[in-house]
């Protein structure tokens, strides 16, 4: 399967707060920026953290009920490769990271089985990082 890179641009409303979450937490290589921007290579997607001031959905996140959990909506985020996505899951748990939902297995022995994880960067926006094991599940009904 072949994909092209995504182009994805969030609000924050604290540029350089959330520019040392995604380089310190998640180790991202920078590309263009400017005071009020910054791109970043997120797993060979193109994230864009743009300033503008705090939106009520950045106080409190909607969410949606998803095997037993409240998933925030809404989210972004990458799929990982099954071991890429258990070393980050270890390494933030290293660093202390407050999740909004921990890393598990979700839908357990079901069709789409897969890892996933969910945290806040310091904006109030919601991530998700999951895996699969069989990537054919990824769409699979």
């Amino acid at each position: 399967m072949s994909l092209s890179p995504f182009h994805l641009a969030i609000p924050v409303y604290d540029v350089a707060l959330a520019r040392a979450f995604y380089n310190d937490v998640f180790g991202l290589e920078e590309g263009r920026s400017s005071e009020q921007w910054v791109d970043f290579n997120f797993f060979g997607h193109q994230l864009v953290i743009h300033e503008q001031p705090k939106t009520p959905g950045q106080e409190s996140a909607h969410t949606n009920p998803v095997d037993g959990h409240n998933v925030p909506v809404p989210h972004f985020g990458v799929i990982l490769a099954w071991d890429e996505w258990e070393a980050l899951a270890e390494r933030l748990k290293a660093r202390d990271t407050q999740f909004v939902i921990e890393p598990y297995v979700r839908f357990k022995g079901e069709v789409g089985e897969q890892a996933t994880m969910f945290l806040l960067d310091p904006c109030g926006n919601a991530l998700e990082f999951k895996a699969f094991k069989d990537m054919s599940q990824v769409f699979a009904k």
